[in-house]
């Protein structure tokens, strides 16, 4: 298989690929998922319409019509697209996690919660699912289960720093202090923006 040298030859490759079978769903989204990288919302949308249209069951074209409407600040539509994408494959990991994500953001904890754990069910490794995950115990008290699961979290990936960041979180309100600054520092070296307020109250804990 050829190449593309960059972003534009790919697209090109991929409009050619568009053209020479219309009818194929996995070549319009494709291409769909390559104008998305270079924030061409409106072109690659209509193609992601058509690439259901021929493919039900592509459940990835659902999530990436989900991410367009988050873009916008469509809650509602992102909940809906990633419904479609669980219902067209129901073992879809990364569409669980996004309804999960979602419902978090919405307020709905104990939806989110739901969602989250069938999101790792499928896909035991997934990281962000855990971070979020941890957030919905977080919200509602659950400090022990929150520091877990973002334990787990950096058992896959020691340097995620949203691992890091809710873990400081989790000790602050555990007491454990000097946790909580060892990993409020540890997100901020990896690069994670650590609101003023929050640390504020870190630094207020350091030992003289």
């Amino acid at each position: 298989m050829v190449k593309a040298k960059n972003a534009e030859e790919y697209i090109a490759m991929q409009r050619a690929a568009v053209a020479s079978n219309p009818d194929c769903g996995t070549s319009k989204y494709n291409l769909a998922v390559a104008l998305l990288g270079l924030k061409k919302y409106d072109e690659a949308e209509p193609l992601l319409y058509e690439a259901v249209e021929s493919c039900p069951t592509l459940a990835e074209a659902y999530v990436q019509l989900g991410g367009i409407c988050l873009q916008r600040g469509d809650l509602d539509g992102c909940l809906d697209f990633n419904q479609r994408a669980v219902r067209s494959r129901a073992g879809f990991a990364e569409g669980w996690g996004n309804i999960g994500f979602v419902q978090l953001q919405k307020g709905n904890v104990e939806e989110a919660e739901r969602a989250l754990r069938k999101a790792i069910s499928y896909n035991s490794n997934f990281i962000q699912a855990y971070t979020t995950l941890a957030n919905a115990y977080l919200m509602q008290g659950l400090v022990h289960e929150s520091i877990e699961a973002n334990q787990k979290a950096l058992s896959i990936e020691p340097n995620f720093p949203l691992a890091h960041y809710n873990l400081s979180l989790g000790y602050l309100e555990n007491r454990e202090f000097e946790k909580a600054v060892e990993h409020c520092d540890k997100a901020i070296e990896l690069g994670y923006n650590v609101p003023p307020q929050i640390q504020k109250e870190i630094d207020g804990h350091r030992q003289a």
